[in-house]
C-alpha cells in the first residue's frame, strides 16, 4: 500500500492528473496514515494554496466545482484535530503570504453589493476562522501590520454591508448566491468558537467522494463570530506596536471609518429581528473591542503633546518657535473630524448619525485617557478637554458663534463649513450627542468656574453661553434633548443661562405647548433643576419675579399649557420649604403685585364693558388665564409655605398679616370685577332685546363668538377668584390656629367697640356665610358643574362650605342653637350633592390630586374624593337618602373595577380606587351609618341576583319573601323569616335539593359581590346584619348549583364556580370569629351547622358540580374547608356550652358508617371498573379525609385546658382515628385491576396525604398521652414506619413540591417525637434504631438543602418546619448524638468545598447552625455547643472573608452567613466568654461587599451587617467598649454606602428601589440612637463620627426623605458632642466640609437642641 501512495505527490504536480482526480488524492493523503509523504501537512497546504492562487491568478482553469471543493478542502484541513495536535507538539507549519492575499480579495469580493461571489461567505469564512484560531497559522497576518489593518478593514466593511443589507428575493439565483444569501440571514446567529479539547474532529474527508461538489458542514461559520476573533488579533498586534504615531495614521487612514460605522449598526440594532440573549452579548463584546481600538490608537499618552500642541492657544511669545517646527506636525483631532465629515464612506441618511454618536465616544475616550491629573496638571487637562470638546460641537453642524471658538483655533475648524446646516430630520441626533458631550463634561469636572474666570478669561463661560445662546434662536420644545441640555447647562453654572433667563422661561415652560409624556417629563425634569438652583442660592424671589414677567406677557397663542404639573408642584413644596420664611412672602406679594398691576386693570375695563386698546376676543381670554396662572402659582406657595407658630418672630408674624389681609382685598376687587361682568351681560342683554330687528341681524352674527369667550373669561376668573378665597381661608385659619400673634381675618374685621362681642360676631359670621353659600347669594352655586358654574368653581365652593363647617362645628356655643342643625344639614347636602355622585359611575375618569387641575373629566373623581375623606365630619348631617346614594356609588364603583380589572394609574386617582381606599380605611367601621347602608346595599343586590336566577319549583321561604318588598333595608328581618331559611338550609344539606340554579353570569356576580363582602369587617356589623348575611351566604352555599349540564366540560364556569365556592367558605370562615356570631348560634347549634357544610359539599360533589374543577381549584376548596370546620369547632371549645353535645354530633357524621362506608365502597368500585364517576368519588375521600383532619386538629390543639374537656376531646379524637386509618389505607391500596385508572394517592397529592397521617399520629400521641402517659402504644405505627422510610428516600432524591417537604418535615418531627415516647427505658434495640433514625434525618435534611433545584426563596420557607425538627431532636438527645451533630458541623464548614464551588454544601451546614443556635437544648448539649462556638465562628468568619471576593455570592452565601453568625452573637450573650471571637466577627461583617449591587440584594445586605452590628451592641457591651473603632469602622461603611445609594437621581426616586434605600436610612438612624444610649463606649468617638458624617455629606445630594432620617439620627450624636468637640470640628474641619457642618449644626441648635432642652425641664 505505501507504493500505491508513494508517487502521489508527483500526481499531484502533473498536469496530465484531472484536477477532479487531484482532489480526491489529495483527500486520501490526508486521512490515510500510509501515505508516505514528506512533511505531508505542509505540501498539501502548500498544493492547495497554490491551485487557488493560480485559478485566481488564471494560470490555471478548472471547474466551478472543483473550485468549491478546494475552498471546502482547505477549511477541514484547517480545522482539522490532526493539524491542531501537531501544531501543539510544536511542528513548524505556515501559510504562504499568497494565501492571505486570497482571503483578503474574497472578503472584499464578498463585501461588494452587486458582485456575484465564486464561493460561499460561510466557507471563506470558515476558513478565516481556521487560519485565526491557531497563533502559528495566524502568523501569516499577525507579522504584518499592513495585511492585519486590511484584514480588520475588509471584514469590518463586509459585516456592515451584510447589516445594511437587504434579504434576496430575486427569482434566479446561482448557487453561491444562495448559500452567500443564507448566509446574510443567519449570520447574526452566534455559535462556539470552536474548541479543540471539546469538539469532536471536522468531518471525516471521504475518499470516496465525488469532488464536484463542496463537502457538507455540520455547522456554518459565524460572520461575527470570525469578526470578533479578528477584532482580538488586530488588538493584540496594535498594542506590541512601537511606533504610535504610525497606529494613529494607519488608524485614521484606513479603519476609523469602517470602525464607526460597524459600531453604530451594531448599536442602533436596526439589522434585523431580536435574537437571544447570546447574540446581544455578542454585539456588545465587538463594541467593546471597536472601543479599545479606537482609544488606545487615538488618545495613548504618548499623545498627549501632539493634543497640547494642536488644541491649546499658542502663546505669544511663541510664535517664533512654532513657525518653523510645523511642516510634519501631527494634528489628530482635524485627521479625526476630516475622516468622519468625509463622503463615501456609508450612505448618505447614516452619515450624520455615524458622526454624532461617535463624537461623544471621542470625548469619552479623551476624558478617560487625559481628564485625570494631580495637583498643577490637573487645572491644565481640564482646560484641555475643554478645548478638544470646542473641536467637536462644530462638528455636530451647529451653528455657534465663531467668537466662542479660540481665535487662534479658527483655522483649524476643517470640519464643518462656516454656514453649514444640519438637516432639518438631524436635530433630535444633534441635541442627543450634544446632550452626551456637556454631560460627559459635568461629570468630569472640567469647568472650575473660579479658574476659569481668573486665570483663562472665562473662555468657558463664554463658549457656554454661546451654545445657549443657539439653543434659544433655534429652539426645539418638541425634542426631550432639548430640556436637557439646558438643564446640563445649568448644572454647569448658572450663569450660563442667567442672561437669558426670560427666554428659558417662556420657551421651556410657560409657553411651551407640546404636551407628548416624553418631552413632559424632560421639561419637568429642567424646570425643577431651576427651582433647586435658585432655592441652593437663595434666588427664589428672583426667579419667580422673571417667571411673573413671563406670565404676564401677552400669550403667543390663544392657550397656555397649564403652568404647574404635578412634579413640578411638588418640587416647589420642596424647594420652598428650604427657603427662608421672609423669602415666601416675598414670593407672594410679588404674585399680588403682579395681579393688581397687570391683571386687574385690564379685568375692570372688561367687566365695565369698555373696549381695550388691544381690542378683540383674545384680550378677554388672555387676562383670565393670567390671572389663573397666577392664582395657582400663589395657591401653590401659600400652601407650601411653613405655617406661623408660637415660636414665630413678630415682625414675620407682621408681614404675613399684611400679606394676608392684602390678599383678602385682592378676593373682594375680583368678586366685585364679577359683579360688574354680570351686571354688564345683563345691560347688553337688554339693550339687544331693544335694538330693532334690522340692526339686530347684524349683532347676531358675531354674539355667539363674543357670547362664548365671555363665558370662558367669566369662568376662568371666577375660578381664579375662588381658589383665592379659599387659599386666604385656608391658609389664615391654619396660622390662626398655630399661632396665638397671629389675629384672623375674621376677627381683624370686628369693630374695636365690639370687641367683648367678638365671638358672637364671629359665630354669626360663620353661620351667615354658610347661609350664603348654600343659597347661592356669593356666585351661583350649583349641585353639580352648569355653564355658569365650572366644574373646578362647584369644587371649590364645596371646599368653602366644608371649612365654615368646621368652624361652626368647633364652636360648641353655635352648635346648641336650634337653627344650625338644619343649616349644617343643608351644608353637608350641597357637599355631597346626590344628583352629581349618582352619574360619577358613566365612564372612568382620572385626577391627579391637584384642585388646579378639575375639569369636565375630572370633577367627578374629585367630588367623590373631597366627600370622602371628609366623611366623618359630614356624616351626621346627612340623610338617608344621601348615605343610600354614597353606599350604592360606592358599591357599584368597587364592582366597575372588579369587572374591569383595570390597571391602576401611578399617581392617579380614579372613583374605584377612592372607593377601595375608603372601604379598608379604619374610619369605615366607624361611620356606623354608611357601614350600615354599606351592607344593605351588598346583600339587596346578592338578593337580587338570587331573584333573578332561574328557581326550581320548590321555592324556598327567602326568596319568597324577597319578591314581595326589595327594597327592606335589611332582608330576613323577623326571627320567622330567618327560622324558616335554616329549614331550607338543612333540607338541602339532607337531600341534596337545590333552590336555585345560577348561570355563569350570575355566579361571576355574585363572586365581585362577595369579594366586596370580604373587605367589610365583621366585628362592625350589628347581631341583626351578621345573622342576616350569614344564613344568606350559608343558603347559597347549601342551596344552590349551576345551570350548566354536568356532562359538558364548562371550563369557564367551573373557574367562576371554584372561586364562588372558595369565597363564601372564606367570607363564612371570616363571620365566624365575629364578637356578635352568638346571634347566629342561638338559631343553628354548632353542630349541626358542622353537619349542615360538610353534607351539602359532599352532595354537590356526587352531583358532578366539581367534575371540571382544576386541580389547584380544588386544593383552594379543601384549604377553605379544613379553615372553616378548624374555626367553628374552636368557637365551640371556646364559648365552653354544649360541647360535648355539638362536637359528637358532627363526629358521628364523619364517622357513621352510611358517610364512610359509601365513600368506600364508590371509590372501590370506581378504581376497579374504571368508571367516569370515579374522580367524583375520589374528590369524597378527599372531602371526608379533609373534614377529619382538621376536626382532629382543633381538638388536638386544645388538650390539656381541664379533665373534663380532655377527656371529651379523648373519646371523640379516638373515634376519628379509627374513622381515619381504613380510608387512608384505601388511598394507599395498590391497584392491580385496572391500570388505566389512577391511583387515588396520586390525585390526592402526597403533601396532602402526608398532612393526613402526621394528624394521625399526633392524633394517637395526644389521646394515649392523656390516658396512660408510662407506657404507649401505637395502632398504626407500621404504617408510620412505612411513610418515614418512603419520606426519607424521596424528599431529595429529585425536585419536590413545596407543600409536599413541608408536611414531610412536619412528618418527621411527629414521628421521630413518637419514637421517643414509644421507647422503652431499657430497650438497646429500640435506642439503637433510634439513633440510626436520628443520623438517618440529619443526612436527609443535608441532602436536601445542598440540592440544587431548591432556591434561596425554598430554604426560607422550608426554615420554620426544619427548625421545629431540630428543635424535636436535640430537646432529648443524649450527648453522643448530639456530637455527630456537631462533627457534621464542624465538616461542612470547609472553605475548600466553597473554592470549588459547591457553596450550597457550606450553606446547608450555615443553615443549620442558624436553626441550631435557637432551639432549646439540654445542659450537657449547651455545653458542647458553646465549648465549639468559638471554632465555628472562626471558620464562618473565613467563610465570609471568602465568599466576599466573589459577587455572585453576595446574596446566596454570604448574606446568609451573615445571618447566621448573628443568630450565634444574639443566643451567646453570656456564654462567649472571649472577647476576641466577636471582634472577630466585626471583620466579618466589614469585609460583605456594599457596593454595585440591586436595590433588594443591597437592603439584604445593608440588614443582614446592621443587624450584626446590633447584636454586638446589644447583647455583647463590653466587647463594644473595647472595640469602639472597629465598630464604628463598619457602620461607617454602612452610613457611607446608604449615602451613596440614597442621592438624588432623575429617574427612581420612586417605587419599590426607593423605599429599599428610605428603610436602610432608618435602620441608619435607629443605629444612631443605640450608639448614643452607650454613651459610655462612643464618648471619645462622636467627633470623629460626625466628621466621617459631614465628609461623607459634602460628596452627594440626598434625597429629602433619606436625608430626614440620617440628620435626625446624627443629632444623637452631636448630643454627645462638648462645646471643645463643635470647636475643633470648626477648626479642622476642610472648607466645604466646614460649610455643611455649619449648616447641620445650625439646624441642630434650631429645632433639636431647643427641643431635647424643652425636654429636659420635665425629666428627673
Amino acid at each position: 500500500m505505501a507504493a500505491i501512495y508513494s508517487g502521489i505527490h508527483l500526481k499531484l504536480k502533473s498536469p496530465q492528473t484531472p484536477w477532479e482526480d487531484k482532489l480526491k488524492l489529495a483527500r486520501f493523503a490526508w486521512i490515510s496514515s500510509q501515505c508516505l509523504l514528506p512533511n505531508k501537512e505542509q505540501v498539501l497546504l502548500d498544493w492547495c494554496t497554490h491551485a487557488l492562487t493560480g485559478w485566481y491568478n488564471q494560470k490555471v482553469e478548472f471547474s466551478h466545482d472543483v473550485l468549491e471543493g478546494l475552498w471546502c478542502y482547505l477549511d477541514d484541513l484547517l480545522h482539522s484535530r490532526r493539524l491542531h495536535s501537531l501544531l501543539r507538539q510544536g511542528k513548524s507549519i505556515s501559510l504562504r503570504l499568497s494565501m492571505a492575499q486570497l482571503l483578503l480579495d474574497r472578503l472584499q469580493e464578498n463585501a461588494q453589493v452587486d458582485s456575484k461571489s465564486s464561493v460561499c461567505l460561510s466557507t471563506i469564512l470558515s476558513v478565516c476562522q481556521g487560519v485565526l484560531f491557531s497563533p502559528v497559522l495566524s502568523s501569516v497576518f499577525t507579522t504584518k501590520y499592513e495585511l492585519m489593518v486590511d484584514l480588520l478593514a475588509k471584514i469590518c466593511s463586509l459585516s456592515s454591508s451584510v447589516l445594511q443589507r437587504p434579504s434576496l428575493t430575486g427569482p434566479v439565483m446561482t448557487e453561491s448566491v444562495r448559500c452567500q444569501d443564507e448566509m446574510m440571514t443567519e449570520c447574526l446567529q452566534p455559535e462556539p468558537v470552536f474548541n479543540l479539547d471539546t469538539s469532536p474532529d471536522h468531518p471525516v474527508l471521504d475518499p470516496y467522494q465525488s469532488s464536484s461538489k463542496p463537502v457538507e458542514k455540520h455547522k456554518s461559520s459565524n460572520l461575527f463570530e470570525v469578526l470578533l476573533q479578528v477584532l482580538s488579533c488586530y488588538l493584540s498586534v496594535q498594542r506590541q506596536q512601537a511606533n504610535p504615531n504610525r497606529v494613529i495614521t494607519v488608524v485614521t487612514n484606513q479603519l476609523i471609518q469602517p470602525l464607526v460605522l460597524l459600531r453604530h449598526l451594531l448599536t442602533s440594532g436596526e439589522f434585523g429581528p431580536s435574537q437571544t440573549h447570546l447574540r446581544q452579548q455578542l454585539c456588545k463584546d465587538i463594541r467593546v473591542k471597536i472601543d479599545s481600538i479606537l482609544q488606545l490608537a487615538f488618545f495613548p499618552p504618548e499623545h498627549l503633546t501632539s493634543y497640547k500642541e494642536e488644541l491649546l492657544p499658542s502663546k505669544e511669545d511663541s510664535g517664533k518657535r512654532n513657525s518653523g517646527g510645523t511642516k510634519g506636525q501631527l494634528k489628530p483631532v482635524s485627521a479625526i473630524l476630516s475622516k468622519l465629515s468625509a463622503e463615501g464612506y456609508c450612505e448618505v441618511p447614516l452619515k450624520y448619525p455615524v458622526k454624532s454618536n461617535t463624537l461623544s465616544l471621542l470625548f469619552k475616550f479623551f476624558l478617560e485617557s487625559y481628564g485625570k491629573g494631580t495637583g498643577e496638571r490637573e487645572e491644565e487637562q481640564r482646560i484641555l478637554c475643554f478645548y478638544f470638546l470646542i473641536r467637536l460641537v462644530p462638528a455636530l453642524d451647529l451653528n455657534i458663534n465663531e467668537h466662542s471658538v479660540s481665535p487662534a483655533k479658527a483655522d483649524q475648524s476643517v470640519s464643518v463649513s462656516p454656514g453649514q446646516h444640519c438637516f432639518p430630520q438631524s436635530w433630535s441626533l444633534a441635541l442627543l450627542s450634544l446632550e452626551a458631550l456637556l454631560s460627559q463634561a459635568l461629570a468630569a469636572d472640567i469647568y472650575n468656574v473660579a479658574a476659569d474666570r481668573i486665570r483663562h478669561g472665562e473662555v468657558q463661560l463664554s463658549f457656554y453661553r454661546a451654545l445657549a445662546q443657539m439653543l434659544f434662536n433655534e429652539a426645539q420644545p418638541s425634542i426631550p434633548a432639548w430640556y436637557r441640555c439646558l438643564k446640563v447647562l445649568l448644572s454647569l453654572n448658572h450663569l450660563i443661562l442667567e442672561p437669558d433667563l426670560d427666554q428659558l422661561l417662556s420657551s421651556a415652560w410657560v409657553n411651551s405647548e407640546c404636551m407628548e409624556a416624553r418631552v413632559q417629563k424632560a421639561r419637568q425634569l429642567m424646570v425643577c433643576s431651576l427651582f433647586q438652583t435658585y432655592t441652593k442660592l437663595r434666588q427664589l424671589p428672583r426667579l419667580l419675579s422673571e417667571l411673573l414677567s413671563v406670565i404676564c406677557q401677552p400669550a403667543l397663542e390663544e392657550l397656555r399649557p397649564p403652568l404647574l404639573s404635578e412634579g413640578v408642584s411638588t418640587c416647589l413644596r420642596t424647594c420652598l420649604l428650604d427657603t427662608p420664611p421672609f423669602q415666601g412672602l416675598e414670593i407672594c406679594s410679588l404674585v399680588l403685585e403682579s395681579v393688581r398691576k397687570y391683571i386687574l386693570p385690564d379685568l375692570v375695563a372688561i367687566a365695565g364693558g369698555g373696549e381695550d386698546e388691544k381690542g378683540g376676543v383674545k384680550v378677554d381670554q388672555d387676562s383670565s388665564l393670567k390671572l389663573f396662572s397666577l392664582s395657582q402659582l400663589l395657591h401653590a406657595v401659600l400652601f407650601s409655605l411653613k405655617t406661623l407658630d408660637n415660636a414665630s418672630p413678630l415682625p414675620l408674624v407682621r408681614r404675613t398679616q399684611s400679606l394676608m389681609e392684602e390678599m383678602q382685598q385682592l378676593v373682594k376687587d375680583l368678586l366685585q370685577v364679577l359683579s360688574i361682568a354680570k351686571e354688564s351681560i345683563k345691560t347688553n342683554i337688554s339693550s339687544f332685546q331693544k335694538t330693532p330687528k334690522k340692526g339686530r341681524r347684524n349683532l347676531s352674527l358675531r354674539e355667539p363668538e363674543k357670547s362664548k369667550i365671555r363665558v370662558l373669561w367669566q369662568q376662568k376668573t371666577q375660578d381664579a377668584a375662588l381658589l383665592l378665597r379659599y387659599t386666604c381661608v385656608e391658609v389664615d385659619t391654619c396660622f390662626a390656629i398655630h399661632c396665638s400673634k397671629y389675629t384672623s381675618l375674621d376677627t381683624s374685621q370686628i369693630p374695636p367697640e365690639s370687641q367683648y362681642k367678638d365671638q358672637a360676631l364671629l359665630n354669626a359670621q360663620a353661620l351667615s356665610y354658610i347661609h350664603s353659600l348654600v343659597s347661592a347669594d356669593i356666585l351661583p352655586v350649583n349641585l353639580h358643574p352648569s355653564p355658569s358654574c365650572s366644574p373646578m368653581s362647584s369644587l371649590l365652593l364645596k371646599c368653602l362650605t366644608l371649612q365654615q363647617m368646621k368652624k361652626v362645628l368647633l364652636d360648641g356655643t353655635l352648635l346648641s342653637e336650634s337653627s344650625t342643625a338644619a343649616w349644617l344639614n343643608k351644608a353637608a347636602q350641597s357637599i355631597v350633592a346626590q344628583s352629581a355622585l349618582e352619574g360619577s359611575l358613566y365612564g372612568e375618569q382620572v385626577w391627579d390630586g391637584q384642585i388646579c387641575s378639575v375639569n369636565a373629566n375630572s370633577y367627578r373623581v374629585a367630588h367623590w374624593h373631597l366627600v370622602t375623606i371628609n366623611l366623618p365630619l359630614i356624616a351626621p348631617y346627612l340623610s338617608k337618602e344621601d348615605t343610600r346614594c354614597i353606599s350604592d356609588l360606592l358599591v357599584s364603583s368597587l364592582l366597575t373595577r372588579q369587572t374591569e380589572k383595570e390597571k391602576d394609574r401611578p399617581l392617579c386617582l380614579t372613583v374605584s380606587l377612592i372607593s377601595t381606599q375608603l372601604l379598608q380605611s379604619r374610619i369605615f367601621d366607624e361611620l356606623t351609618s354608611l357601614f350600615s347602608a354599606t351592607v344593605c346595599s351588598l346583600t339587596r343586590r346578592i338578593n337580587g341576583v338570587l331573584v333573578e336566577a332561574h328557581a326550581t319549583k320548590s321555592f324556598p321561604v327567602l326568596l319568597k319573601s324577597q319578591e314581595k318588598d326589595l327594597d327592606d333595608n335589611l332582608p330576613l328581618s323577623t326571627l320567622g323569616d330567618k327560622e324558616a331559611i335554616v329549614e331550607d338550609i338543612l333540607e338541602s344539606s339532607k337531600t341534596g335539593k337545590v333552590f336555585v340554579l345560577l348561570s355563569s353570569a350570575q355566579t361571576n356576580e355574585l363572586v365581585n359581590l362577595l369579594q366586596i363582602l370580604t373587605d367589610l369587617n365583621p366585628d362592625a356589623m350589628t347581631s341583626e346584619q351578621l345573622s342576616s348575611i350569614f344564613l344568606l351566604l350559608l343558603f347559597m352555599l347549601t342551596s344552590t348549583s349551576s345551570q350548566s349540564n354536568p356532562e359538558a366540560e364548562d371550563r369557564s364556569y367551573s373557574g367562576a364556580g371554584a372561586v364562588f365556592q372558595n369565597k363564601l367558605l372564606g367570607i363564612l370562615t371570616c363571620l365566624l370569629e365575629s364578637k356578635n356570631f352568638q346571634s347566629v348560634l342561638k338559631l343553628i347549634h354548632g353542630g349541626t351547622l358542622l353537619q349542615a357544610v360538610t353534607s351539602s359539599l359532599l352532595w354537590h360533589n356526587n352531583s358532578g358540580r366539581f367534575r371540571t374543577m382544576c386541580s389547584p381549584d380544588w386544593l383552594d376548596l379543601i384549604k377553605a374547608v379544613r379553615g372553616f370546620i378548624g374555626s367553628l369547632v374552636q368557637l365551640i371549645i371556646n364559648r365552653n356550652s354544649s360541647v360535648r353535645l355539638n362536637l359528637d354530633q358532627f363526629a358521628s357524621f364523619l364517622t357513621s358508617k352510611e358517610i364512610t362506608s359509601r365513600q368506600i365502597i364508590a371509590a372501590s368500585s370506581a378504581a376497579v371498573t374504571g368508571k367516569p364517576d370515579s374522580g367524583a368519588s375520589i374528590r369524597s375521600i378527599h372531602l371526608l379525609l379533609a373534614s377529619l383532619t382538621s376536626f382532629s386538629q382543633a381538638m388536638t390543639s386544645n388538650l390539656g385546658k381541664s379533665k373534663q374537656i380532655d377527656q371529651t376531646l379523648t373519646q371523640m379524637l379516638r373515634r376519628t382515628t379509627e374513622s381515619l386509618g381504613p380510608t387512608v389505607e384505601l388511598v394507599l391500596r395498590p391497584q392491580t385491576v385496572n391500570e388505566l385508572v389512577v391511583q387515588p394517592a396520586s390525585i390526592l397529592g402526597q403533601a396532602f396525604m402526608v398532612e393526613v397521617v402526621t394528624v394521625m399520629l399526633h392524633c394517637e400521641l395526644s389521646s394515649l398521652s392523656v390516658e396512660n402517659e408510662n407506657k404507649l402504644v401505637l395502632s398504626h405505627m407500621v404504617l408510620y414506619q412505612v411513610y418515614c422510610k418512603q419520606i426519607l428516600r424521596e424528599m431529595s432524591s429529585a425536585p419536590r413540591p413545596m407543600d409536599f417537604l413541608v408536611s414531610s418535615l412536619n412528618f418527621l418531627s411527629a414521628f421521630y417525637e413518637a419514637a421517643e415516647k414509644t421507647r422503652g427505658d431499657k430497650d438497646e434495640k429500640v435506642g439503637n434504631e433510634l439513633d440510626e433514625l436520628y443520623v438517618q434525618i440529619l443526612q436527609s435534611v443535608n441532602r436536601l438543602l445542598t440540592a440544587s433545584w431548591l432556591s434561596s426563596n425554598d430554604v426560607s420557607e422550608l426554615e420554620s418546619p426544619l427548625q421545629e425538627l431540630l428543635c424535636h431532636l436535640v430537646e432529648k438527645s443524649t450527648t453522643g448524638r448530639f456530637n455527630l451533630l456537631l462533627l457534621m458541623v464542624k465538616e461542612g464548614l470547609d472553605v475548600c468545598k466553597l473554592r470549588a464551588g459547591n457553596f450550597r454544601e457550606v450553606l446547608s451546614t450555615v443553615t443549620i447552625i442558624r436553626l441550631l443556635s435557637s432551639c432549646r437544648l439540654p445542659d450537657p448539649c449547651s455545653k458542647a455547643l458553646w465549648f465549639s462556638a468559638p471554632q465555628i465562628i472562626s471558620a464562618m468568619v473565613f467563610l465570609v472573608r471568602s465568599s466576599s471576593q466573589d459577587s455572585s455570592l453576595t446574596r446566596p452565601f454570604t448574606i446568609p452567613t451573615v445571618m447566621s453568625l448573628t443568630s450565634l452573637l444574639r443566643q451567646g450573650e453570656g456564654l462567649l466568654t472571649n472577647p476576641h471571637h466577636v471582634i472577630l466577627a466585626l471583620g466579618a461583617l466589614h469585609s460583605v461587599p456594599l457596593d454595585h449591587l440591586t436595590p433588594l440584594v443591597y437592603q439584604s445586605a445593608f440588614l443582614a451587617v446592621h443587624e450584626g452590628l446590633f447584636a454586638i451592641i446589644q447583647c455583647h457591651p463590653q466587647v463594644t467598649l473595647n472595640a469602639a473603632p472597629s465598630f464604628l469602622n463598619v457602620f461607617y461603611r454602612l452610613v457611607a454606602s446608604v449615602m451613596q445609594e440614597g442621592r438624588q437621581r432623575a429617574h427612581s426616586d420612586t417605587g419599590m428601589e426607593s423605599d429599599a434605600y428610605l428603610q436602610c436610612s432608618r435602620l441608619i438612624e435607629r443605629m444612631y440612637s443605640h450608639i448614643a444610649a452607650t454613651a459610655d463606649s462612643f464618648t471619645t468617638q462622636s467627633t470623629l463620627m460626625v466628621a466621617q458624617y459631614v465628609t461623607e455629606l459634602q460628596k452627594v445630594t440626598l434625597r429629602p426623605d433619606i436625608k430626614l432620617h440620617l440628620t435626625e439620627g446624627i443629632y444623637r450624636i452631636l448630643d454627645l458632642c462638648m462645646e471643645r468637640d463643635i470647636k475643633f470640628l470648626m477648626a479642622t474641619l476642610p472648607m466645604g466640609v466646614r460649610e455643611v457642618f455649619n449648616e447641620l449644626y445650625g439646624s441642630y441648635t434650631h429645632y433639636h437642641k431647643a427641643q431635647r432642652q424643652g425636654e429636659d425641664k420635665y425629666t428627673v
